[in-house]
């Protein structure tokens, strides 16, 4: 279902953009202690997950009491396109987690983190592969711990995509999604327009220098079959467009047959209805990355599915406040809200079987 938002920004805040731009530019937050650990995929490539709050990872269970032993709730993050678990949303809810006594796990898109990855491709919009790894390796070590799943941007429409392709419901008892980009080609034309030229300038632009650092990495490990992979394509110095680098790069090393193919194939509207979870999903009318005609309607939705929609808000921004020295970043206490109040379900529904 779709229902209206209880967000409201700051009245100084409420254009899309300062929504937008506040977080990342002046936002102050100190990144929590973790652990880092690397991955391997099952084709050979790597990814980084950090772990705030005891690991799966890591076996302490020999210096733990019989109470220690009884796992926390777990929250599975992934980031949006060229963030990382440095992104300051993504630390906002570490936060918001560890003080509910919670931990977190970060999922690094391949590429976004301590040096580019191994092969030529690396991660996109549609990529839900390395989430199914992941969620696979944390269930084998944890397999009674109380799991939930949270998107930003495309890390949104990866967990969803990958929500609503599964058979079987997974392992979880909540997920969300934040700013979500449902249809590909209709957000790749939104950033076309406007305004939303600058954040698709500086997107390209990131994405851009992470194919050249690719390109030389590669080449310095000796990996001469990926790097050639990478060499054959299109100089990409002159594109200016998701149209333009999603056709002749991420299509072609994805193995789409073109950019509309990657759109179509990737975009997770068309998943919504088979989502078996309970998901919410947190979306601003006035996200400059999404055209409205994009936001789904009640009947692309299942009925474990929410909506939650505002007027305000901008792409993963939300932020209310009462002063302007005193801003509030809601996403954190609505995202901690929801999943504690679905975890109190969960362990009653637990409790009548």
């Amino acid at each position: 279902m779709i229902q209206n938002s209880p967000f409201k920004p700051y009245r100084w805040l409420a254009n899309r953009h300062l929504q937008t731009l506040w977080p990342s530019q002046f936002r102050q937050i100190t990144q929590l202690a973790f652990q880092r650990h690397a991955i391997p995929t099952p084709d050979q490539d790597i990814v980084y997950l950090d772990c705030v709050g005891k690991s799966p990872f890591t076996n302490n269970s020999e210096n733990l009491t019989s109470k220690d032993k009884t796992n926390s709730p777990l929250v599975l993050m992934l980031h949006g396109l060229t963030g990382s678990s440095e992104s300051k949303y993504i630390i906002g809810l570490q936060h918001a987690f560890a003080r509910m006594g919670w931990r977190s796990i970060t999922l690094n898109f391949r590429g976004c983190l301590e040096h580019p990855n191994y092969k030529a491709h690396s991660y996109h919009s549609g990529h839900t592969e390395d989430l199914q790894t992941i969620y696979l390796l944390i269930r084998e070590a944890e397999p009674d711990t109380a799991l939930a799943a949270l998107g930003f941007s495309l890390g949104g429409n990866v967990l969803l995509k990958w929500l609503g392709q599964q058979e079987k419901p997974p392992s979880l008892f909540a997920a969300a999604a934040v700013s979500v980009p449902f249809q590909l080609d209709i957000c790749a034309d939104t950033l076309d327009q406007g305004f939303s030229k600058f954040y698709r300038a500086h997107l390209i632009r990131e994405l851009k220098n992470s194919f050249e650092l690719k390109k030389a990495y590669l080449l310095e490990q000796g990996l001469q079959e990926e790097y050639q992979r990478i060499k054959q394509l299109p100089d990409v110095s002159n594109m200016t467009s998701f149209w333009e680098f999603d056709h002749h790069i991420t299509a072609a090393l994805n193995n789409f047959d073109s950019v509309h193919h990657y759109y179509q194939v990737s975009s997770s509207r068309q998943y919504l209805k088979h989502i078996k979870v309970p998901t919410l999903i947190i979306q601003a009318a006035d996200d400059p990355f999404i055209c409205p005609t994009a936001i789904p309607t009640n009947q692309d939705l299942s009925t474990y599915t929410t909506l939650e929609l505002s007027e305000h808000g901008g792409h993963v921004g939300f932020i209310g406040g009462t002063h302007p020295k005193v801003n509030s970043y809601w996403l954190d206490q609505r995202l901690a809200a929801f999943f504690s109040k679905l975890w109190q379900e969960s362990k009653k529904d637990r409790h009548r079987k």
